[in-house]
């Protein structure tokens, strides 16, 4: 009983955790299914910008978080020019917001990770240890930069993964639920949360928010190769948050023993120090 209370509990903060998510969903589904005096991809935009402007306004999200978010919105605006102009997608619907045949109300998709990052961050009191943003940041930027150059040299995706991993063997995070701590490794985490942004994916190709060649005609599910570069992508989402989390003095976890948050500098304390404090 104990058990099925706490994975209830870890579903609904979760689920609290998405509500951006949730909401861009919504306006997806309502977009789908109503018919718009404008242009679906237009109103989307609208959406977008309302839900953010009032999460900040409720203080749902702070402005830094909201930063965060624009910055990820830009760099995943930009990778869908990339993408599109390439044609690995497409965005076949009219729209007066489109640039470069993008529609600007794209960027919140990747926003939307962004926001997930926060608010669990908060609702989950997450803390990370053995965790090393430099490293971690070098391997975002390779991630990110994988995904213009693979269309012109090697794909590069498997070993920029293992050197991920590699930088994050020693790093878990520590989260709380019910007053009951827990962890897991920081790199299972990144792979569980593409798994969520595949099924994610799934439902918004169906509602038309974007096609994929094979999808064109007749929807098909994306292929589960994806999972992997949503858990890349992640890494990117991660890289963000931690640096506000940094400043803040709340990103490392608290070993025994001390008062305040680790420095930020090298190596968070060993996951053995936290022993008193982190239940299995």
């Amino acid at each position: 009983m104990r058990v099925l209370t706490q994975l209830l509990r870890f579903a609904w903060l979760e689920a609290q955790s998405c509500v951006f998510a949730a909401a861009l969903f919504a306006g997806l589904l309502v977009a789908y299914v109503v018919p718009l005096p404008v242009a679906r991809y237009d109103a989307l935009l609208v959406w977008c910008v309302v839900v953010t402007l009032g999460f900040w306004a409720l203080g749902l999200e702070s402005w830094r978080e909201v930063l965060v978010i624009v910055a990820f919105h830009l760099l995943g605006l930009g990778l869908e020019v990339f993408k599109v102009h390439v044609g690995s997608w497409s965005y076949p619907e009219d729209a007066a917001t489109k640039v470069w045949d993008v529609p600007l109300f794209s960027g919140f998709m990747y926003a939307a990770v962004g926001s997930y990052v926060c608010q669990a961050w908060r609702r989950l009191s997450l803390r990370v240890s053995g965790f090393d943003v430099g490293p971690t940041a070098v391997v975002a930027v390779l991630v990110y930069a994988n995904f213009f150059t693979h269309h012109w040299i090697v794909d590069l995706r498997l070993p920029i993964a293992a050197v991920g991993l590699v930088v994050l063997r020693r790093a878990w995070v520590h989260f709380t639920v019910g007053g009951t701590g827990y962890r897991m490794p920081l790199a299972l985490s990144f792979l569980l949360i593409g798994l969520f942004l595949w099924v994610a994916e799934n439902a918004a190709t169906f509602l038309g928010a974007w096609r994929y060649p094979g999808q064109l005609e007749v929807w098909e599910a994306v292929h589960a190769a994806k999972i992997g570069s949503w858990a890349l992508l992640v890494t990117m989402s991660f890289v963000l948050v931690a640096a506000v989390k940094r400043w803040e003095g709340v990103l490392y976890a608290v070993p025994s023993g001390r008062s305040g948050p680790v420095a930020g500098q090298g190596e968070a304390p060993d996951l053995d120090e936290l022993g008193s404090q982190v239940e299995r």
